[in-house]
């Protein structure tokens, strides 16, 4: 009977010990996800970066709902990114620029405010070429942290988030405001011509699964309607072609990719439909107000949110802006959630949840990597 009781005792030793290990592994096997994009998804870089204050959320109303304190998001609480990482357990982002210890296993969020894929646009932010360079600083250290077979693994089955464009299209309005038809489809293709070029690196790095979020209705933002002087059932035409030109073009360069690129997954948040749901149907989705922001001054509240003399509302849950070109707390929520779980009228081909679940064997890098080292077809050309 004591030797079945040290044999009873020693299995439930080692049971134990596999147990945790397993626990362990199984507890690292999740998905890290890396985020690149403008003011919709800056959790707070921008307070690290010598810019101007309209680039910065770093001052209150802002943060007064969630966080009960200006974080740098542009909104009262949380951002899209931040709702994609509750549900894939993932922490809240800590802006990339942000001093203290890093868990770069999870991934990192490398937006910031202002943002755009031409560089020369605003010279004072994180440009996306400047974001992939971040990103490039991460890969560095996490293959010297883990060597490059458990780093490769990581960023194998990590997403990579990006939502960028808006600015770019803003800045070209404000600047061509008689722009033709075709000046218009040039500067759309340069704009994606540049993100293809990040995706392309990343790829090139060992990235595989990307998530895009298409560009939003800019024409219809508070902050187009009080520029332009619209009524609240009008719409600024010149930005909202630019912005539909460009996620035509987004999905089209997308599934080209797929094609040439082996292993190369990809989905489209529609943020551009679902947007125009709840701002042109708010009653349906728990809102009262979707054309006036929540904070800020003029017609439609639409500028100087938390600067001067503005004016802020007293339940910032039933309004789809708090500013005028952010989102609330309430309604990036509502976007998160059909983000990650939303049927294909939503996000296409897959939603975020099936694409971070989604497992990539290294056989596809590998071959990736010995064409290029051949010199053979890298599928560039």
């Amino acid at each position: 009977m004591t030797s079945l009781s040290f044999i009873y005792g020693v299995s439930l030793v080692v049971f134990a010990a596999i147990f945790d290990t397993t626990t362990s592994l199984q507890s690292r096997r999740h998905a890290a996800l890396f985020v690149f994009g403008d003011s919709l998804y800056d959790p707070g870089n921008n307070n690290f970066i010598n810019t101007s204050i309209t680039h910065k959320a770093n001052y209150p109303p802002y943060g007064e709902t969630f966080f009960r304190f200006p974080t740098g998001r542009f909104s009262d609480g949380r951002l899209i990114p931040d709702f994609i990482a509750k549900y894939a357990h993932l922490p809240y982002w800590k802006p990339y620029l942000a001093p203290g210890q890093h868990e770069f296993t999870n991934g990192a969020n490398f937006a910031s405010a202002g943002a755009s894929a031409i560089a020369d646009n605003d010279p004072t932010v994180i440009s996306l070429e400047a974001q992939l360079s971040n990103f490039k600083e991460v890969v560095s250290l996490l293959k010297q942290q883990l060597g490059d077979a458990e780093a490769d693994q990581i960023l194998r089955n990590a997403v990579y988030l990006s939502g960028i464009g808006g600015v770019d299209y803003y800045i070209f309005s404000d600047q061509y405001p008689n722009a033709t038809e075709s000046e218009m489809e040039n500067y759309v293709q340069v704009v994606i011509g540049n993100i293809l070029n990040v995706i392309k690196e990343i790829y090139a790095l060992g990235g595989r699964k990307f998530a895009f979020q298409n560009v939003a209705p800019l024409g219809c933002t508070p902050l187009s309607k009080q520029s332009y002087n619209l009524t609240k059932t009008e719409c600024w035409k010149d930005t909202q072609a630019l912005a539909r030109k460009h996620n035509q073009a987004l999905v089209t360069a997308a599934k080209e990719f797929e094609i040439q690129l082996p292993g190369f997954n990809f989905i489209i948040f529609d943020y551009f439909t679902t947007l125009m749901n709840l701002q042109f149907n708010p009653l349906k989705y728990g809102f009262k107000e979707a054309d006036i922001a929540c904070c800020g001054s003029g017609t439609y509240h639409a500028s100087d949110c938390g600067i001067g003399d503005y004016e802020l509302c007293k339940n910032p849950n039933e309004y789809v802006y708090f500013d005028g070109e952010h989102l609330t707390d309430k309604a990036n929520s509502r976007l998160g959630e059909l983000f990650w779980e939303g049927g294909m009228n939503i996000t296409a081909p897959l939603n975020m949840k099936q694409l971070l679940e989604l497992e990539l064997q290294p056989s596809e890098i590998k071959k990736f990597r010995e064409d290029d080292d051949d010199g053979g077809a890298t599928n560039d050309e």
